[in-house]
């Protein structure tokens, strides 16, 4: 039997993208899912599609910026499952541009959302792991977390915070809690929509053309929760072959 098998996890940002992915993924390996994101009618459509494959998933409308949702999700989580066995801090946002652009509230919801919402999470279910002794947190950083590119700081900056909160996580895991940090790059997903500088979209757009499926991501969590208990996978960075940086 898979060890995914009726596994408690909880996906943030599941209405598309890796998230989406992901969902199908797992549900198709017996985990049960709770799935969380701000599109109600996104998570209605993927919640059915999941049950008339024979999986078991439910949501709660989540914004991962707010501590009190994030609470929710996760009190929701345990009045319907009885546990939680793995978080997925997938929700995230990508509004690159120049800082002499100055968009401040584009920095704002970033931090917000890409790390904010990375701790909201992990507070929420951590006590509750801490109780059972066991876990596993999955965070999604990004190339972006490795290496810092023009047009991208206050991105980058979230992802290294990402990936600097995933191995302190690690560190004081008193080898209860699982953690990892999974970084991707170009994969096909709506997150360069949220992009609004002309040109930092143009190029973005242009290296997003090498651009892997989703489901490359997913396959990679699936590996990562289903190692043995004793066994956890930290860091796994994820490119196209074409992709050079």
């Amino acid at each position: 039997m898979s060890e995914i098998q009726n596994k408690v996890v909880i996906i943030t940002g599941a209405s598309s993208g890796l998230g989406e992915a992901t969902a199908k993924r797992l549900a198709a390996s017996g985990a049960k899912l709770m799935l969380a994101a701000r599109r109600e009618d996104r998570l209605k459509d993927l919640v059915g599609a999941i049950a008339k494959s024979g999986g078991t998933a439910t949501y709660q409308v989540t914004d991962v910026a707010d501590r009190a949702q994030v609470e929710a999700l996760a009190k929701e989580t345990l009045s319907t499952y009885s546990q939680i066995d793995v978080l997925i801090n997938n929700a995230g946002l990508m509004p690159l541009s120049p800082l002499d652009q100055v968009k401040v509230e584009e920095w704002d919801r970033m931090i917000d959302v890409n790390i904010k919402g990375v701790l909201y999470g992990i507070a929420a279910v951590l006590p509750i792991m801490r109780q059972q002794k066991s876990g596993h947190i999955i965070n999604l950083s990004s190339v972006a977390g490795h290496k810092v590119f023009a047009g991208s700081a206050v991105y980058c900056a979230t992802k290294y915070a990402v990936r600097a909160i995933s191995e302190g996580l690690r560190l004081e895991s008193n080898g209860e809690i699982r953690s990892t940090n999974i970084s991707p790059g170009a994969v096909a997903t709506e997150l360069a929509n949220t992009i609004t500088d002309k040109d930092t979209a143009a190029g973005i757009n242009q290296l997003y053309e090498i651009a892997i499926d989703a489901d490359a991501i997913a396959r990679a969590i699936g590996y990562a929760i289903e190692q043995p208990s004793d066994v956890d996978v930290n860091e796994i960075i994820i490119r196209p072959t074409r992709q050079e940086l």
